[in-house]
């Protein structure tokens, strides 16, 4: 009956000294490279010459010279240590050119369409194995996040589940967009005169009310709002060929403009600020945590991070 042998214990500590005393041919720097003692490394050289059966580096004088077997694993040696250092480094660690990904991010038409050109710009830039599709909010995002259907959702986070990551990014005030030559682009803006011009209210819901109603029932105010959409780039839309309301994320005063700003300046609406105290919208993104440490998924927060808190001119 044949007995096998046990399999050799892989010590990856043994690698790496032998990594070291090949490139150093010195006992007394490769200790000081891996910060030990030359009688440790005497002893780890004494090691490897029994399991390698070769004496590695032999007495040249007052130098020692490599063994033709250790000339041929030399250059190994260093693989071996290259890749167990990639191996057990931080995931965060990611050389983004090498990436070969397509993350799926959820979000509304508005900040779909203000993230995708940053997107685009940074990928080819930084990442040109990179491709994204990009989802309506169609999903309930935390069981969504949980099961990897999305990767990252981007926009009001209205949901709170333990276990999701949220990070806030920005903070928006609503003003009121309207086409060229709108009643409301004349005289002052109050209170009641918006509340008396016709609305579009966006929401996936059918919801005809939101916070400006209630900012203006607190005035003993209503407005009409003559119609509900499911998307933001159609109300804007609306509004730009017709005298439809519509609300308009932009940046706080003093802040770098936004980029969920530039499709309503794109249709050339006029924006204007509303006499009213309304809750700011804060665009965050929601992520699962076992994503935290992850690369590809750390490139991909910062990359959105970028494009929604900075100017354009440093993308």
């Amino acid at each position: 009956m044949l007995v096998s042998s046990p399999d050799p214990v892989i010590d990856a500590n043994l690698a790496i000294a032998l990594d070291a005393l090949l490139a150093e041919h010195s006992v007394t720097r490769a200790a000081a490279r891996l910060h030990t003692s030359p009688a440790a490394m005497s002893r780890t050289l004494a090691r490897l010459r029994r399991i390698l059966q070769d004496p590695l580096l032999v007495r040249a004088g007052q130098t020692m010279v490599p063994t033709p077997r250790a000339q041929a694993l030399r250059e190994e040696a260093a693989t071996v240590v290259r890749s167990l250092g990639a191996l057990l480094s931080p995931g965060v660690n990611v050389d983004p050119a090498g990436l070969r990904s397509t993350f799926t991010l959820q979000a509304a038409d508005l900040v779909g369409a203000a993230l995708a050109p940053g997107l685009l710009q940074l990928a080819q830039r930084e990442a040109p194995g990179v491709s994204f599709r990009i989802r309506a909010e169609e999903l309930e995002a935390g069981p969504a996040l949980r099961d990897g259907r999305i990767d990252l959702e981007i926009g009001a986070i209205d949901h709170v589940d333990p276990e999701t990551q949220v990070e806030e990014l920005v903070s928006l005030r609503m003003v009121a967009g309207v086409r060229p030559g709108h009643p409301l682009t004349e005289g002052t803006l109050t209170p009641a005169r918006l509340a008396a011009a016709p609305h579009v209210a966006v929401s996936r819901r059918g919801r005809f009310t939101g916070p400006l109603d209630k900012a203006l029932a607190e005035q003993s105010l209503r407005r009409r709002v003559g119609v509900v959409l499911p998307s933001h780039l159609a109300a804007m839309t609306l509004a730009a060929r017709s005298d439809i309301v519509c609300l308009v994320p932009v940046a706080s005063p003093g802040a770098a403009p936004s980029p969920l700003t530039h499709d309503a300046r794109a249709l050339g609406l006029h924006l204007l600020d509303i006499p009213l105290e309304l809750p700011p919208l804060t665009i965050g993104m929601a992520w699962h945590p076992r994503h935290t440490a992850d690369g590809a998924h750390h490139w991909l927060r910062n990359t959105v991070r970028r494009i929604l808190c900075t100017p354009d001119n440093s993308l």
